[in-house]
């Protein structure tokens, strides 16, 4: 199983290879093979799967409160946006990706980006219908 924070749920919609460090870029490509061959998310506080490898690095960019209340904000969106996942571990198959990929390039999740670096990346692969993205169910 998957152990992911809510806003990287967010990002893998829009990860296309490019990260902090390549360590960081490499896990969370497996990571989102991983998830496009449909293996279970578990939604989680705190440091997840994703992090693992700035931890490794001394990093701790997961452990600051603004990451923190970046999960908070996402969570909130996409309950607000009818797309409820925090319940239960889940898997994304096309329906449900094709749900999450309307509400971000919609912009009904993507509180949680204000701020973040990588939203300017992240808006322009939502505008070209996710074909940079890495990840396919």
């Amino acid at each position: 199983m998957i152990r992911l924070r809510p806003h990287h749920l967010l990002c893998m919609l829009t990860f296309a290879g490019k990260g902090y460090t390549p360590e960081f870029v490499a896990n969370f490509a497996a990571i989102v093979q991983r998830i496009g061959a449909g293996e279970a998310i578990e939604l989680i506080d705190g440091s997840d799967d994703v992090c693992a490898p700035l931890e490794a690095s001394g990093d701790t960019h997961c452990a600051n409160a603004s990451v923190g209340r970046r999960d908070r904000t996402a969570l909130l969106a996409l309950a607000e946006a009818g797309l409820p996942v925090a319940i239960r571990p889940f898997a994304i198959d096309a329906q449900r990706l094709a749900e999450l990929r309307r509400a971000f390039a919609a912009g009904t999740v993507r509180a949680a980006y204000r701020g973040c670096e990588w939203s300017d990346l992240c808006t322009s692969i939502a505008a070209d219908g996710f074909a940079a993205s890495l990840l396919t169910p």
